[in-house]
């Protein structure tokens, strides 16, 4: 199939102008030494107006029931270290990964499976497996109220393990798989309106697609091992590459602007809507940030 030549404008048509960004870490909160433990993603929970973090807690590999998922406030305060924790008998959590909350759920990638948790009650209510996956990874809400899900395609060491996937997971539940093959090891995954973005891990792109997984156009960062990727409310499209220990702006005429940098393993991003933030996790060094877009 041929592909357009990457064309952001066409798939991000409503996007503003660039704005200038700062690469500072001054007054933006930066939480350490407070007992995260390989934070992978964070996640803004609306209603409650809080944050989570999710913690493998060791190997994104193993299925050892011991991750766990943080909950702090906007201002940076450790509400519940283990809100939901792995170790206890009513929950199962190994390795959680991406997150997304939606109709009072919260969603938790969790290896071969999602995890699905009652916002209000913390009650474990099912899973959602991927039958023949390794890495599950990215997760993002559907326009039309189901999920779309990234297996990475990963084995220990970080191998290859043959599985890589986008997934559509309908509003029943149903679990469908649009693509699969050689797809760079996908990562992050965003939808709105009728747009599908993916970056990847290992061949560093970002691939832009319809809902249904129909590639439009593909752009070729110049660093890989991207991670995170969120729209903002005036419809920013932003990454994280632990590459180039930075959080980027891809911006409608394909270039690159340096949002913050001198990061190390930046992960699955997250983003606070009321406030403007980008919720960011440390995935080698146990901590997050909390950085404002704000001028």
């Amino acid at each position: 199939m041929l592909l357009k030549k990457h064309a952001l404008a066409w798939a991000l048509a409503a996007l503003l102008p660039t704005l200038p960004f700062t690469t500072t870490l001054a007054d933006n909160a930066h939480l350490k030494g407070v007992g995260f433990a390989t934070p992978e993603a964070m996640e803004y929970e609306a209603d409650s107006d809080t944050y989570l973090v999710a913690n493998i807690n060791g190997s994104p590999f193993e299925k050892d029931d011991n991750g766990f998922i943080s909950k702090l406030s906007p201002d940076g305060e450790v509400i519940e270290l283990k809100w939901l924790d792995g170790a206890s008998d009513d929950i199962a959590l190994n390795a959680p990964k991406g997150m997304v909350t939606q109709d009072g759920k919260l969603y938790v990638a969790d290896i071969d499976r999602l995890r699905v948790f009652d916002l209000s009650s913390k009650k474990q209510l099912d899973d959602i497996v991927f039958p023949g996956s390794s890495f599950i990874n990215g997760v993002s809400p559907a326009p039309d109220g189901g999920l779309y899900v990234t297996d990475s395609g990963m084995a220990p060491g970080f191998k290859p393990s043959g599985t890589e996937a986008i997934y559509k997971v309908d509003a029943g539940g149903k679990v469908i798989k649009l693509k699969s093959g050689k797809l760079g090891h996908p990562n992050g995954v965003y939808a709105k309106g009728d747009t599908l973005w993916m970056v990847t891990l290992g061949s560093g792109q970002l691939r832009t697609m319809t809902l249904d997984g129909t590639e439009t156009s593909r752009m070729t960062l110049p660093f890989n091992r991207l991670d995170g990727l969120i729209v903002t409310n005036d419809n920013r499209l932003i990454t994280s590459s632990w590459k180039a220990k930075g959080v980027y702006e891809i911006t409608p005429d394909d270039h690159l602007e340096l949002i913050v940098g001198e990061l190390e393993s930046p992960a699955d991003l997250g983003y606070d809507s009321k406030r403007n933030r980008l919720l960011i996790p440390l995935f080698l060094k146990d901590e997050v940030v909390i950085y404002s877009l704000e001028d």
